[in-house]
């Protein structure tokens, strides 16, 4: 059909084995470092609060780990999504670009969250694990794991960062619906938490203050384990099955990307879209020219600003550290309305593929990304969540930039959830409240000043 707009794959397609990119990686990844010996972690050091199933993962280099069946199971809810081409929204820019988005809002939670959730949620049920503890910014994540802990009978204990908390109150209903208990972080509940209410009572929190307080629970409580919902290895390698349909999709279209382009804050959606792509192109399996652009906010530039150094995933120092671009554990990033793309690190893998050239990274400030969303929205219906508008964006201007040259490209984005639960952020902007926030030099050099000193 030559006006074809979705591209729907049955069931059976769901794939098999979820990607692990760390196979194909011309030189592997730095590894994770413990801050006591600098040395290497050892599975020992990750037990506390991980199950070895998952510990496993994280280590693993095979290319494929088979998807267990009561996994398979439930993605059949919402897997796979669909693939549409973004038809209006061409002849909007009058582009001679063929614009393409997987649509991850179809999830029950809305976003591409649960597609490691679910998985999370089964590995510490088949552990014995009673409880997990996580942390939230814009509350996908959070809702995400209380659905997957409500599937498997776990209880499930959820920080969201205190200016999310305040700003999305229905993702909260939303946490607390599926029977998770939600606290807004930093909070009087954990060391951590109240370390940093000492200092500042109105501290808008952040995800690196967030995860703090989740490992002290579960270091603490040997029924609680932790869930993290990017930038570790076998969460981005769940996501991989985002990139694993839409390469079956791609083909249904008679077509391939030749940009792909993704929001980044940990890396998860970012890693599930691009990686399988990334995999064929490094084995010589076509994809020679693609170009992979990953899109912050400016206001929180990990990639574009942040060195890449080992650093530690939290603000109170209790995770391993992580060779990473970052801004610093302690840096508390401006209330901005993208609360998922708020953290101070990138994801390993996400970070190791920028240093081997396979991507480009790119800051973008919040108007537009939110002029970008609404004329989305207008033009193909679905309002998209504040950190799917930086993909948006991104993709706009590479439209246009078609447009210029005048020269037709495949661009396939990953349109990575809905924007149901964020009505504010639409509310502030259709107001003109919003405004652009260029984080200081000064400022991201003192979150700097205190990165751990690694030998060699």
């Amino acid at each position: 059909m030559s006006d074809q707009i979705k591209y729907v794959m049955t069931e059976e397609r769901i794939p098999l084995a979820w990607y692990n990119i760390q196979a194909d990686f011309p030189e592997p990844a730095p590894p994770v470092l413990h801050p006591g010996t600098g040395k290497p972690i050892g599975p020992e050091d990750l037990a506390p609060i991980f199950p070895m199933s998952l510990i496993e993962q994280e280590v693993s280099l095979e290319r494929e780990i088979e998807i267990p069946e009561p996994v398979r199971q439930i993605y059949r809810q919402w897997r796979p999504t669909p693939l549409h081409r973004a038809r209006r929204l061409e002849k909007a820019l009058g582009t001679p670009a063929r614009i393409y988005y997987k649509y991850e809002g179809v999830s029950p939670a809305g976003s591409h969250k649960p597609n490691t959730a679910v998985p999370q949620a089964y590995y510490n049920m088949l552990a014995g694990v009673k409880r997990l503890a996580t942390e939230t910014g814009a509350g996908q994540w959070g809702s995400s794991l209380a659905m997957g802990c409500a599937y498997f009978g776990l209880e499930c204990k959820v920080f969201m960062v205190r200016v999310s908390f305040d700003q999305k109150p229905y993702r909260k209903a939303l946490m607390q619906t599926y029977g998770a208990e939600v606290t807004p972080s930093p909070s009087e509940e954990t060391e951590a938490g109240r370390a940093i209410l000492a200092k500042d009572p109105n501290s808008p929190g952040s995800l690196g203050i967030a995860i703090s307080e989740a490992v002290e629970v579960a270091a603490k409580s040997p029924d609680t384990n932790y869930a993290l919902g990017s930038v570790l290895n076998h969460v981005l390698m769940h996501q991989s099955v985002i990139g694993l349909e839409a390469m079956e999709q791609m083909a249904m279209a008679g077509d391939q990307p030749d940009v792909i382009v993704a929001c980044t804050g940990g890396g998860s959606n970012f890693g599930g879209i691009v990686f399988p792509f990334v995999g064929a192109k490094l084995r010589g399996e076509g994809y020679d020219k693609l170009r992979v652009v990953a899109v912050e906010p400016a206001a929180c530039p990990t990639l574009t600003r942040g060195p890449y150094t080992y650093d530690f995933g939290d603000t109170a120092h209790l995770t391993p550290l992580l060779k990473m671009h970052t801004l610093g554990s302690e840096f508390i990033p401006p209330a901005i309305h993208t609360g998922g793309l708020r953290y101070h690190g990138m994801a390993p893998l996400v970070s190791h593929l920028l240093k081997l050239g396979l991507a480009e990274a790119i800051a973008v400030h919040q108007v537009e990304c939110f002029a970008a969303g609404v004329e989305f929205a207008s033009l193909e219906g679905i309002m998209p969540a504040p950190e799917a508008n930086h993909a948006i964006a991104a993709v706009i201007r590479e439209a246009n930039r078609c447009k210029e040259e005048g020269v037709s490209r495949a661009i396939l984005f990953n349109l990575c959830g809905h924007g149901h639960f964020d009505m504010s952020a639409y509310t502030a902007y259709l107001a003109g409240q919003l405004k652009d926030y260029e984080y200081p030099d000064d400022e991201i050099a003192m979150a700097l000043s205190h990165l751990p000193v690694v030998a060699g």
